[in-house]
């Protein structure tokens, strides 16, 4: 038997080689990202068209605050749908996250949108 000539280059690639994820790991942790992304930011989503839309209605508030609420059970399920529509888990984190952001930007230009946690 012969010893490796550089140990160095090889051990290096073994770690590398032991990173690396099977590809039933890799569809596993994608299903869980999608997951969580459905679930805590197609919440966030509703959430926030929700805020939005009790605040824009132009009806009498708790009309507003109602027809919102039941839009955002729509929204929500929506949003859970196309979270495993998309190709992948980034572009799923990334239709969440841009429009929430887009529409929270909104409700604080509108001054709707309270951050105290008093």
């Amino acid at each position: 038997m012969q010893a490796p000539a550089n140990t160095e280059s090889t051990s290096a690639a073994e770690k590398i080689a032991r990173l690396r994820l099977s590809a039933g790991a890799a569809y596993r942790l994608g299903v869980a990202s999608r997951s969580v992304a459905a679930i805590v930011g197609g919440y966030v989503l509703a959430a926030l068209v929700t805020m939005l839309l009790s605040v824009s209605l132009p009806m009498a508030r708790s009309e507003a605050v109602m027809t919102a609420t039941l839009l955002s059970f729509a929204i929500y399920t929506c949003a859970v749908i196309w979270v495993f529509a998309t190709r992948s888990a980034l572009r799923a984190w990334l239709g969440l996250t841009i429009p929430a952001a887009v529409i929270a930007a909104i409700l604080q230009s509108m001054d709707a949108l309270s951050w105290s946690l008093a």
